[in-house]
């Protein structure tokens, strides 16, 4: 089988980031982050991008999808796949092996499972005939459309089933540019115990290096509160911490158990993605010999 495409997953902490590098060096690959917050200028220590590890012995491995919008624009799962498609033609034309990198289980899957997207359009002509029908129609309306609903928090609320009714009509109308790609899946496996240490032990070097100045030089360039919240974790806490909604100390308890409860949750999408036939090779830790020969094995 020709795999053109090598995929590192899974949770927060567990050293993609590092291992993904030294595999591209050894491989002559670039990478391609599969990271919803990554993408946004100013959230670093937050999102975890770990720069520094993009350089392995002396040489800059490339990187895309990373600081590539503002922090107060919009960025979604369908312009994810479209950058996605644009760089993966760009690294496979110069003969180098893409590595896809990340852990937003729906950026993911968006390519992995060839998700068919399409840029919505939203009108207020088409909200407001939607708004004047009762939620639990509009339910039954997105369920038709796509009968094989993937976020199921777009059922949540009046106002996201709305959004993805529209998205779904639009996508039968006008598909993304499609390309397949065959990817060679690992994922990084850590057990409970030791990732509780690992996210525990970085959320305490990161707050030392800034984290929190980070958060309140975002506030300082017009970022909302409400968007800190939207990117979720890191800046909601920190946020809730700056406006006195939390001492430090509560700040430090929860954000530490939800990150945590996070990395369970990228453990159950990774789960579901098995079983809905996504082949991933499991390895304990971020282990760079063993990674090594799953490449050589089954893809070079």
């Amino acid at each position: 089988m020709k795999y053109d495409l090598v995929t590192i997953l899974g949770p927060t902490a567990t050293g993609k980031t590092k291992l993904s590098a030294n595999l591209a060096y050894h491989f002559n690959g670039e990478i391609i982050s599969a990271d919803s917050r990554q993408v946004y200028k100013g959230l670093d220590l937050g999102s975890g991008k770990d720069l520094r590890d993009y350089r392995v012995n002396n040489k800059s491995i490339k990187y895309y999808l990373i600081d590539i919008i503002e922090p107060n624009q919009e960025f979604n799962v369908f312009q994810f796949s479209q950058y996605f498609k644009k760089v993966y033609k760009g690294i496979t034309s110069k003969g180098k092996l893409p590595f896809m990198v990340g852990g937003t289980g729906l950026y993911l899957s968006s390519i992995l499972q060839n998700y068919e997207l399409s840029k919505a359009d939203f009108n207020n002509k088409k909200i407001d005939e939607l708004e004047e029908k009762p939620h639990e129609e509009l339910k039954s309306i997105l369920r038709k459309l796509n009968p094989n609903l993937h976020n199921t928090t777009d059922l949540t609320s009046k106002k996201r089933t709305i959004k993805a009714i529209i998205v779904a009509r639009d996508s039968k109308n006008d598909k993304s540019e499609d390309i397949h790609v065959n990817s060679y899946n690992i994922g990084i496996n850590v057990e409970k115990a030791e990732l509780k240490k690992r996210i525990k032990q970085r959320l305490t070097t990161r707050l030392e290096e800034g984290m929190i100045d980070e958060v309140e030089e975002l506030l300082s360039k017009g970022i909302s509160y409400d968007k800190l919240f939207f990117f979720g974790l890191e800046y909601k806490f920190i946020a809730m911490y700056l406006k006195k909604e939390l001492n430090y100390n509560n700040m430090f308890q929860k954000l530490n158990s939800a990150i945590v409860s996070f990395a369970k949750r990228q453990m159950t999408w990774f789960r579901k993605m098995e079983r809905e036939g996504v082949k991933i090779s499991w390895i304990e830790g971020p282990e760079f010999t063993q990674a090594k020969k799953l490449i050589e094995d089954n893809v070079i």
